[in-house]
């Protein structure tokens, strides 16, 4: 059935807004929908429908970022019940409407009167509606629509992290990854290539690389090598448009540090060095320092010293200094420039961390030869004994010789000695001795029986450099001479009583003697024939060897006493 002009019609408001998307350009047509019946562009097609009412949208779209003069169109609101005129008001309300979009209440146009930025906001919601402008009624339901703002390539990429700081391994293969970078777009990743990124390298080539799509930063040379070169700036970009001509870009520094790892053998900067040490160096004390250079840093520098080979192996340590990296060499046996003058040692240093990987750039060790010159130090005069002991009899005449020491300059010069005695321990000044031969002589008379022994020091000097001193302890014996009589022990009292036998030991009589054991015991006693002599006593001599020299009394008769004797209970022997 064929629908004529005065059927009736329910007016249906068409959003009319077609939009080319090709660079931004948009295009805008009018097309009329009836209920019952659709207008194509292109030729007439009748199509008979059920009645139905309500509003049929097409989307609209605004390009952001619009800077023309005049306000951009957005698209038209029609109803087939407008006839043109003026009878139909069109009316917007919602999301910026009013402010951002504005509608021409007569032909149903909406233009946006802002740039809008689709970064900030993608879409608006907006309701329309169709009224009879004479009633104010409805001519048709309010309808929700919605305009999106269409992107263009206005955001650069940008790299949210950069500046980078990276390392990676010197001596790494080529191809090696160091970063991935991202740089990211605000604008629409669903439209077109605006936040479509593609990377490249601006500089640090032929050095690195960068994929193109995915950001990964690697070498682009073997055997990148620390030593030479240590620090790279590498400047990334990123593009949209996919790389294009006219796309937007950003970029970002990645500061690359090549680490080390242990590549470089250490190396003592000369074959043959030279050493001067005195004589006069103490032994343990360190006598010189010597050092191999190395390129690598950290624990890959690390080495120890060693004494490989030399005729001072013996006389010379070595040790390493952990901070410096030094050879630290001391002496282990004192040195006499007399008796040797120098001496040659082979020192090694070698690295304590080898790492296998570059055992081919070995050996990670070197040696050089080291010459120690002994230097002649002018040394005080050297005894010729540690000590001395000498012996001298008591009662010796003032001046009698006790003895000789000697000493000699050892150094080369061999000067005279001069000698004296340090009597600054000394009160009495009992020995002298000759300044030029070392003699000693007594210059009081000794009694061993009060000083058995002394103890001095002499010491030696030079006579070119009387600063110089040595010294040396002589103990001197004093030997016994027989000048000291024997003596009683004690005086005696002795009680004997009457019933006494004959020949009964009634007392044992002792003496001693000051002097040595062999000018005093063994004794002689007898009775003092210069004194009257009591007939009723003898005194025997113990010939025995006693530690005490004694001699025993006896009774010579029984019950008698002699006219010395007083009486008591028991008589005593006066």
């Amino acid at each position: 059935m064929k629908i004529t002009s005065t059927s009736c019609i329910c007016p249906v408001l068409v959003c009319l807004c077609f939009v080319q998307r090709c660079y931004g350009t948009a295009h805008h047509s009018s097309i009329k929908v009836t209920r019952n019946q659709t207008k194509h562009i292109e030729g007439e097609t009748e199509v008979h429908h059920r009645p139905k009412r309500g509003w049929v949208w097409n989307q609209f779209f605004v390009l952001e970022e619009h800077m023309g003069p005049d306000p951009q169109y957005v698209g038209k609101l029609h109803s087939n019940s407008d006839k043109g005129d003026g009878s139909v008001k069109y009316i917007l309300t919602g999301e910026g409407a009013g402010t951002i979009f504005i509608i021409d209440d007569t032909t149903g146009d909406i233009h946006s009167t802002k740039s809008l930025d689709r970064e900030q906001k993608t879409h608006y919601v907006l309701h329309a509606q169709a009224i009879d402008r004479r009633t104010n009624k409805p001519l048709e339901p309010e309808s929700e629509f919605i305009i999106k703002v269409q992107d263009i390539n206005d955001n650069a990429p940008k790299f949210t992290d950069g500046p980078y700081i990276v390392t990676v391994p010197e001596m790494s293969d080529m191809g090696t990854s160091v970063l991935q970078v991202t740089a990211t777009d605000a604008d629409d990743p669903t439209y077109g290539n605006s936040a479509r990124v593609v990377y490249s390298i601006l500089q640090g080539q032929p050095y690195f690389s960068v994929d193109p799509k995915t950001g990964v930063i690697r070498t682009a040379l073997h055997n990148m090598d620390r030593e030479a070169r240590e620090h790279y700036s590498v400047v990334i970009q990123a593009k949209d448009m996919a790389g294009q001509v006219g796309g937007l870009s950003g970029s970002t520094t990645v500061n690359i540090t090549l680490t080390d790892v242990n590549d470089n053998p250490p190396r003592f900067p000369q074959k043959h060095y030279q050493l001067y040490v005195p004589e006069s160096a103490q032994v343990g004390s360190a006598v010189g320092k010597i050092k191999a250079n190395d390129a690598d840093t950290g624990s890959n520098a690390d080495m120890t010293y060693s004494i490989i080979n030399g005729d001072g192996i013996g006389i010379f340590s070595i040790s390493t200094d952990k901070e410096t990296r030094e050879g630290i060499l001391s002496l282990k046996k004192p040195l006499n420039y007399e008796k040797k003058k120098s001496y040659t040692l082979t020192i090694e240093g070698a690295n304590t961390h080898l790492d296998f990987r570059f055992s081919h750039l070995g050996p990670f060790k070197d040696a050089t030869m080291l010459k120690i010159i002994v230097g002649d130090v002018d040394e005080p005069p050297l005894f010729s004994m540690p000590s001395y002991v000498m012996e001298v009899y008591e009662n010796a005449k003032i001046g009698t010789v006790v003895g000789t020491v000697l000493a000699q300059d050892p150094d080369s010069a061999n000067s005279l000695v001069r000698y004296f005695i340090d009597h600054s321990g000394e009160d009495d000044r009992v020995f002298n001795i000759d300044a030029n031969s070392g003699t000693i002589r007594t210059t009081k008379v000794l009694d061993r029986e009060e000083t058995p022994w002394y103890n001095i020091t002499v010491a030696a000097s030079e006579t070119d450099n009387p600063g110089l001193l040595s010294h040396v302890t002589v103990g001197i014996r004093v030997l016994d001479v027989n000048d000291n009589p024997p003596e009683l022990a004690r005086e005696y009292d002795i009680v004997v009583c009457e019933n006494s036998k004959p020949g009964q030991v009634i007392h044992t009589i002792s003496a001693t003697d000051k002097d040595d054991f062999a000018n005093g015991p063994r004794f002689n006693f007898f009775l003092d024939e210069r004194l009257s002599i009591n007939p009723n006593f003898t005194l025997k001599d113990n010939e025995a060897a006693v530690p005490s020299p004694s001699g025993f009394v006896h009774a010579r008769e029984m019950g008698a006493c002699g006219p010395a004797m007083r009486k008591r209970s028991c008589p005593r022997l006066a």
